[in-house]
């Protein structure tokens, strides 16, 4: 049975705004929120936590393995930073969230990074590996590059997303619905 509702990979390098985004969304669209770092460490997709990174080594297979059934039902913001592991078939649309480096920089001083963590993700979103990770895995069609470095960026990129699942479930609607005009 098809998708009435899409799946929506929202990714980007560690603090450019993917969850704050997702949970605007899930105000305003009736799409779910699914964090993937929440997945792996509640039903236990991971191999160990990193002291160096400070963070989960993430099990990918098992994290598939573990979402899969709902997703493949559609209505999740998938909130990430990576995208080539999900299957093409469960996406409808992948953001790329961007930030400048200035401002991503302080977000993470903030959340006081490990030095080491704090470079590989400056480094990461300079060279702009999450965007050509996303041009790789997925048609261009459904790669959407945001910057998000602003609340005015953040207020546009939740409305251009809400106007987006507007027009998708509107056309998937119209392909469900009876076509009464010719028996």
């Amino acid at each position: 049975m098809p998708r009435t509702k899409p799946n929506i990979i929202i990714t980007g390098t560690p603090g450019v705004g993917k969850t704050t985004l997702c949970e605007s969304l899930t105000g305003t669209t009736d799409l779910k929120h699914l964090a993937i770092n929440r997945v792996a460490k509640e039903r236990e997709c991971h191999a160990g936590w990193d002291d160096a990174l400070n963070s989960w080594v993430v099990d990918e297979d098992k994290i598939l393995d573990a979402i899969e059934n709902e997703v493949e039902q559609g209505g999740y913001l998938i909130d990430w930073h990576a995208c080539d592991l999900f299957p093409e078939s469960w996406i409808d649309l992948v953001i790329v969230l961007r930030s400048n480096s200035t401002t991503l920089y302080d977000r993470l001083k903030a959340r006081n990074y490990p030095e080491q963590k704090l470079q590989e993700n400056m480094d990461a979103e300079i060279m702009e590996v999450l965007l050509d990770e996303a041009r790789e895995a997925f048609q261009a069609e459904l790669v959407v590059e945001l910057q998000s470095n602003t609340s005015e960026d953040m207020e546009g990129n939740t409305s251009r997303i809400e106007t987006w699942v507007g027009q998708w479930t509107h056309e998937r609607c119209n392909e469900a619905a009876p076509d009464t005009h010719n028996p």
